[in-house]
């Protein structure tokens, strides 16, 4: 069997999610002592996790997150949607007062917070659906207890979440939010509540679900933690000459606009550029025959918001088109082949064996696969594009044999 072949079936009997390694009621007890070091009550992690059940939802939506598994054009045009563009105009024009003011307050565009807002929660619209929202310590109890790849995290979250709790003035019951623990109208996970949570409206609580004054001033605040820069666009569409090194295609060093321009890169639509000095990277998403994008620095603190590409591109893309922005020019490679999940798995793994990527082996083929990738495409004189299809499995397959 090819060596790239076996690693594919070892892959498939793996699971995405580690599991647990005790009992659901154990972990609760067990995990009390690591919460009360954190300075949470034992009468607040008594009264909030006492007789817990786990939430049956969160096994199967830790493995099957979109954002991760859905090509990036139908991760975007399933969110960017015509509805949801007229939904988030109609909204944003109804509260344009209030994102006017966290605006100038925050220094943060109004429509990229409009465009979080419609992304995480269709304007508000899903916060009373009691499929998708539900006590927020259960959920991450859950979490914990599976014991994902960001375990971590996950533990943060819960202690974040029960300091919520002590805080009040929402319990244990009232404190409600995604499968993954992320709070309100722009669902904020609970470790950036307890940091930034904001009382946006002055009425001395801090209430991102029910409140859009809180949740708005809270995700402002967080993203200019980030490293969010007033006044500067997130990126743009650009074409690329064909004969360009596309190994330049990293965002590990942010270069002039102006350096890109005098290899050939130019905007879309006889656009001009505005600053040839801002400092920006390429973006190639799909390759050499999809949409390309030199990116600013807020691009990069949109990640910083979800770690998703396909969820910042959404925003980016969201925001542009709340302001009245058109689609992209540039089409998709929509008839590409695109590798499953153990595929995925086992191009990063023949990509480590070749000494081209040091990264985890998740399947999550993120710009640190990509740029391993497009070494790899560079060494069998291919445009290193880094686009990582079937075919690049069926190319790794035959190089690792």
């Amino acid at each position: 069997m090819h060596i790239l072949a076996l690693l594919l079936v070892c892959l498939l009997t793996t699971s995405a999610v580690a599991q647990p390694v005790e009992s659901f009621d154990s972990f609760i007890a067990s995990f009390r002592a690591k919460a009360l070091a954190a300075g949470v009550s034992g009468a607040v992690y008594d009264a909030a996790m006492g007789g817990l059940t786990p939430d049956p939802r969160v096994p199967e939506l830790v493995t099957s997150q979109p954002e991760f598994t859905t090509p990036v054009w139908d991760y975007i045009e399933g969110r960017v949607t015509a509805g949801r563009i007229a939904r988030g105009k109609a909204a944003i024009a109804r509260n344009s007062a209030l994102f006017t003011s966290v605006g100038q307050a925050y220094g943060v565009d109004p429509f990229i917070l409009g465009a979080i807002w419609g992304m995480e929660t269709d304007y508000g619209a899903v916060l009373d659906n009691e499929r998708l929202i539900g006590p927020v310590v259960r959920a991450l109890a859950t979490l914990v207890h599976q014991r994902r790849t960001r375990l971590a995290e996950d533990e943060g979250d819960l202690i974040a979440a029960l300091l919520l709790v002590q805080r009040g003035p929402l319990d244990a019951q009232s404190l409600v939010g995604s499968w993954a623990g992320a709070i309100g109208h722009l669902q904020v996970n609970p470790s950036n509540v307890v940091a930034h949570g904001t009382d946006g409206d002055g009425d001395g609580r801090v209430d991102l679900h029910h409140s859009l004054a809180d949740a708005l001033a809270t995700s402002a605040r967080f993203l200019r933690a980030l490293g969010y820069q007033p006044g500067v666009d997130w990126g743009m569409e650009v074409v690329v000459p064909d004969g360009f090194d596309y190994l330049l295609a990293t965002r590990t060093q942010l270069r002039p606009v102006s350096f890109f321009a005098e290899r050939g890169i130019v905007r879309v639509a006889g656009r001009q550029f505005a600053d040839p000095n801002l400092p920006v990277f390429l973006y190639v998403p799909a390759g050499k025959d999809g949409p390309k994008f030199l990116m600013t620095q807020n691009y990069l603190v949109l990640k910083g918001y979800n770690f998703s590409d396909s969820y910042a591109m959404s925003v980016a893309h969201m925001a542009d088109r709340l302001k009245g922005g058109g689609a992209f020019v540039d089409d998709w490679p929509r008839g590409a082949a695109l590798p499953n999940l153990a595929q995925r798995q086992a191009i990063q793994q023949a990509l480590s064996q070749l000494g081209l990527y040091d990264g985890i082996v998740d399947g999550r083929l993120g710009p640190i696969s990509q740029e391993a990738y497009a070494r790899f495409q560079a060494d069998q004189g291919q445009v290193a594009d880094g686009f990582i299809t079937r075919a690049s499995y069926e190319a790794l397959e035959a190089a690792t044999r």
